[in-house]
């Protein structure tokens, strides 16, 4: 697998912000990570180490890597295939209720496209549709979801070396689960600058199409006091305002990074990379959820509001997942079948 543990900067560009990258050191030290993983460093250390960068003070992680995380998804199915573990992609999910009856043999039952699967239990993984899933059986209804796209501008070979690392920049509001657009260096030596988060109405709505499609429902269903609220706040459309200035104008987006890296020129920049949507858990206050949640029925798991870094702590979080599940004897690996759904867009 591709592998490359090259670390990752994250920079203030004003006096202000210097105060929360002591703070994001805390926190890194709180979650585990030694003195010799995490360093602040000065205006003069930032370039030292990354001489095109224009900033006030940083923080460096030796810990980060890059990988492929689409060729680790096509690895773990073929490794779970070997283990003995079946995948269906034919039959599409399409919804899910509880077994009342007590003669039945399973607990859950999945309808799908081509056939029904009853099971023991249920772990609802399917990202941007989970909230749905869980609603669908009367769960987590104090919340509702709104999606965000993530867009990204190839940079073209010519910024190849500009920096040894990806670099983040301190993000602007706080109480808002979204990052600036950054510096990113893939893997494969590609670099990227990205993502904004562009509010659109589904967890598959990369097309006008589909923004419009899904519009009605997604406005008018249940639960939309959180997101009344929320469009009421004068911070949160002004962040809204930003993110589609920088969606529909390539130089804006630019921009937003040639703070901390001015040698960048908008015109360069000619290919668009691939997009992704974050899906959000929203309460009735019109706060946005800041944690991943766990949401239990009687036989099933609801893995909700699990976005950036979701790719980067996939594996350990699924392993202490299974590891609780084993634990509480709800799974064993043996006398149980379990399931897990996804939707007709996966």
């Amino acid at each position: 697998m591709p592998f490359k543990e090259d670390g990752v900067v994250e920079v203030a560009t004003n006096d202000r912000e210097i105060d929360i990258l002591h703070k994001h050191v805390q926190w890194a030290r709180k979650n585990g990570l030694r003195n010799e993983d995490v360093k602040f460093l000065s205006k003069d250390e930032v370039l030292q180490i990354e001489p095109n960068v224009k900033c006030e003070s940083g923080i460096i992680c030796f810990r980060d890597a890059s990988t492929d995380y689409g060729l680790i998804n096509q690895k773990l199915m073929e490794d779970s295939i070997k283990f003995g573990c079946k995948t269906s992609f034919e039959n599409k999910f399409r919804s899910i209720y509880t077994n009342t009856n007590t003669d039945s043999n399973r607990k859950m039952t999945v309808i799908g496209t081509v056939k029904d699967i009853t099971t023991d239990y249920v772990i609802n993984a399917a990202g941007g549709n989970s909230l749905d899933i869980a609603h669908s059986i009367d769960l987590a209804n104090e919340y509702t979801d709104l999606h965000f796209r993530g867009e990204y501008w190839i940079a073209p070979q010519k910024y190849g070396n500009l920096t040894k690392r990806s670099i983040y920049t301190v993000p602007r509001y706080a109480v808002y689960p979204f990052l600036d657009p950054h510096w990113i260096i893939r893997s494969d030596g590609r670099c990227e600058v990205g993502p904004n988060a562009v509010p659109v109405f589904g967890p598959y709505s990369y097309t006008l199409y589909d923004n419009l499609k899904n519009a009605v429902p997604k406005l008018f269903g249940s639960c939309k006091v959180g997101i009344l609220k929320l469009l009421l706040n004068k911070q949160f459309l002004d962040l809204v305002a930003n993110e589609f200035s920088s969606s529909l104008s390539k130089t804006n987006m630019i921009n937003r990074v040639r703070k901390f890296l001015p040698s960048l020129n908008p015109s360069d920049f000619k290919q668009r990379g691939m997009a992704g949507v974050r899906s959000m858990l929203i309460d009735k206050n019109g706060d946005f959820a800041s944690e991943s949640l766990l949401v239990e029925g009687d036989s099933s798991l609801h893995i909700l509001n699990y976005n950036s870094p979701g790719a980067t702590g996939a594996l350990p979080v699924a392993a202490n997942i299974v590891r609780k599940l084993i634990e509480r004897g709800i799974v064993n690996g043996t006398s149980r079948q379990v399931i897990f759904p996804f939707t007709d867009e996966f």
